[in-house]
């Protein structure tokens, strides 16, 4: 695969972004992993191990993106994207869920 300079730099800010946004909430999740530990909610328990395999999952699509044709780049961004934003959805429900079931 050959990659112009531009193209290059473009992916190296996108990997960037994404890995932000992986690592504050793979923050949030351990942090809900101690609350949820703490109260001794195994069904909040399954749900966060599910969501890390989700995380490794999304940073195995980021790391591809270094062997992805520049024509299907535009594609795998929108799929990495669209399965960040679900993830990122489902840390914030199981967030409410232990606000309300732990209190």
């Amino acid at each position: 695969m050959t990659t112009t300079p531009t193209a290059s730099a473009t992916l190296r800010a996108y990997e960037d972004k994404v890995n932000t946004q992986i690592q504050e909430s793979k923050t949030k999740l351990e942090q809900l992993e101690a609350k949820a530990k703490e109260k001794r909610a195994q069904a909040e328990l399954n749900a966060i191990n599910s969501l890390k395999d989700t995380r490794e999952n999304i940073q195995r699509k980021v790391q591809d993106l270094k062997t992805t044709h520049e024509n299907h780049m535009a594609r795998a961004q929108t799929a990495i994207d669209a399965d960040l934003a679900a993830f990122k959805a489902r840390i914030e429900e199981l967030g409410a869920t232990l606000q309300t079931t732990i209190v």
